[in-house]
């Protein structure tokens, strides 16, 4: 079996965030629906830039923001996404990389440009995005690379890449690879509207090839179809090894192992922007996995990450999270 050289791999939607302050008289004029995520087309994601004020660009996606999370706490990772070759693709490939993050995935020199998430962040914190998805749902099972799994504890699959056959065909070709490598397969369901869309897949990919599963409250009981939260959880845990379950304000459940963990919010005092607060409790509880941590800690150092994320603008760490966690009594 090979060494396992990398804390976790990604694999997921290859997006350049966007990101940019804007009041509502804007998202009126624009007819752009408050806190809202909407598909759009190449043309109005050109139009929108064009439109949009001054910006922070950098490598996005929700696994992606996991992965530079886990990154500013020190871990070694690893990122499979579809590019194009050009300009925004030059964007994400550069700065995944200056994280220390391996990221090889040759760029796409033919089909749809690079993914873009334009993010409007009103003064309130709500964000609104407005992503085309371009070549990132175009990934395919040649763009799995066995050797970055080997190589890997973890190997993280984001739910909403879940769209296309093909890609549906790269994740479970990625899951046996994991499997076989002796690494845990997890999962995210990413957004009730994808599991909504594709309940039987998630739900077979669930039971047969994750370890481990995140989902928020509405993603687990639209997964099972259940009426409350505990019914999910008791569902969940049927098909896999562990479900983390965060409920925003209300913190997060953890069930596994037998045991059921309850983790409180960290508290934040201004939401300033909503964007990525998952994704970033996802990597406070990787790392915390991958450094055998107690359930318990694994759980805080998410929302540990988590708080931090939503209190600026983008999903980017902007305070050290390891002086965070150490502050809050978790050894790291």
């Amino acid at each position: 079996m090979a060494e396992k050289t990398l804390d976790v791999v990604g694999i997921g939607n290859a997006i350049v965030d966007i990101i940019a302050r804007c009041d509502d008289g804007f998202l009126t004029k624009r007819n752009l629906d408050k806190g809202f995520m909407r598909l759009i087309a190449s043309s109005e994601a050109a139009e929108l830039y064009e439109e949009m004020g001054p910006a922070t660009e950098r490598s996005g996606g929700s696994v992606a923001n996991s992965i530079a999370g886990l990154a500013a706490l020190g871990a070694t990772c690893g990122f499979i996404g579809r590019v194009a070759a050009d300009q925004f693709g030059g964007i994400f490939r550069h700065d995944i990389r200056s994280l220390g993050v391996a990221y090889d995935t040759e760029p796409a020199v033919d089909g749809a440009p690079t993914a873009r998430c334009l993010i409007l962040v009103t003064p309130d914190g709500e964000r609104t995005m407005n992503t085309f998805l371009g070549a990132s749902v175009d990934l395919s099972d040649s763009d799995i690379d066995a050797e970055l799994i080997g190589a890997a504890k973890f190997v993280y699959l984001e739910g909403y890449l879940f769209d296309k056959d093909a890609a549906k065909s790269a994740f479970r070709a990625a899951a046996e690879l994991a499997k076989q490598a002796g690494a845990k397969v997890v999962l995210s369901l990413s957004d009730p509207f994808c599991v909504d869309r594709h309940r039987e897949d998630f739900r077979e990919l669930v039971k047969n090839g994750a370890d481990i599963v995140f989902a928020n409250e509405k993603e687990i009981t639209s997964l099972y179809e259940t009426n409350t939260f505990l019914e999910a959880a008791d569902a969940a845990l049927q098909d896999c090894e562990m479900a983390v379950l965060t409920r925003s304000e209300d913190g997060s459940l953890i069930v596994g192992g037998g045991e059921t963990t309850e983790v409180p919010a960290e508290p934040v005092p201004q939401v300033v922007d909503a964007t990525g607060a998952g994704d970033l409790y996802a990597a406070g509880f990787l790392f915390g996995l991958s450094r055998r941590m107690p359930i318990a800690d694994c759980g805080r150092l998410g929302s540990i990450a988590a708080a931090e994320a939503i209190s600026h603008i983008g999903a980017r760490p902007q305070t050290d999270l390891v002086q965070l966690a150490r502050a809050r009594g978790i050894s790291i």
